[in-house]
């Protein structure tokens, strides 16, 4: 049996920190946006599409460095960057072989997994959706098969913990069992539904309840 992470949002809570740069630059350009519409509707999305599907949406181009424009704001606030409440007794606790499947860039996720004393704890096993297997991102499955054929675990055999509708619909593709978690700072109302709509079997608030969560699932899987 594979554990598989996400990172950003669900053992790092820096979501909060590129929902809040995002909306503070969007506003420069008269895009009014409250946060928990940000975060209900893009969390867990890459920049890239964020931006291309507000300009969609608006019918109209954003500026060509909008995008840096959001990640330099990001790296103003990164400093705050804190792991979520629980992550490292979670890892105390948790006896199975585990990794992390992100859209996040090998660099940043290294750099904020060292700020949060979390990479020596999954490393060699972090993987970035967009350079590895087919290079596509969540919500495509790429990076959860990657990651199991790497470690020689058959896909029914991963339990993936995903914050993200995007990260939920790709676990589920590649034929995992999911579990939602609505614990980081960026959580809104309605988080854990949707959640459970794209293809999460439960939801937690609180990472040190995985363990008994997977040992539950795990029972009536072999039931």
């Amino acid at each position: 049996m594979l554990v598989i992470f996400d990172c950003d949002g669900t053992l790092i809570d820096s979501e909060i920190i590129w929902a809040k740069a995002t909306i503070e630059v969007f506003a420069e350009e008269d895009l009014e946006m409250e946060l928990d519409e940000y975060n209900g509707t893009y969390a867990g999305m890459t920049n890239r599409e964020i931006i291309q599907q507000i300009e969609e949406e608006i019918e109209r181009s954003l500026p060509h460095d909008i995008m840096q424009r959001i990640e330099d704001r990001a790296m103003q606030k990164i400093e705050k960057l804190e792991v979520i409440e629980g992550a490292h007794e979670l890892l105390d606790m948790l006896d199975y072989p585990r990794c992390i499947c992100s859209n996040t860039g090998s660099e940043m996720l290294e750099a904020n997994l060292r700020r949060t004393n979390l990479w020596d704890r999954f490393r060699p096993y972090v993987y970035s959706a967009m350079e590895v297997g087919t290079k596509a991102p969540k919500p495509d499955p790429n990076v959860f098969l990657h990651a199991a054929s790497t470690l020689d675990v058959a896909p029914d055999q991963c339990f993936v913990l995903e914050d993200s509708v995007h990260g939920v619909h790709a676990a589920s593709e590649a034929g995992m069992r999911v579990i939602g978690f609505i614990g980081a700072s960026h959580t809104y109302p309605g988080h854990g539904e949707h959640l459970m709509d794209a293809g999460a079997e439960t939801v937690i608030r609180r990472l040190v309840d995985l363990p008994a969560t997977l040992e539950a699932l795990k029972e009536w899987q072999d039931k």
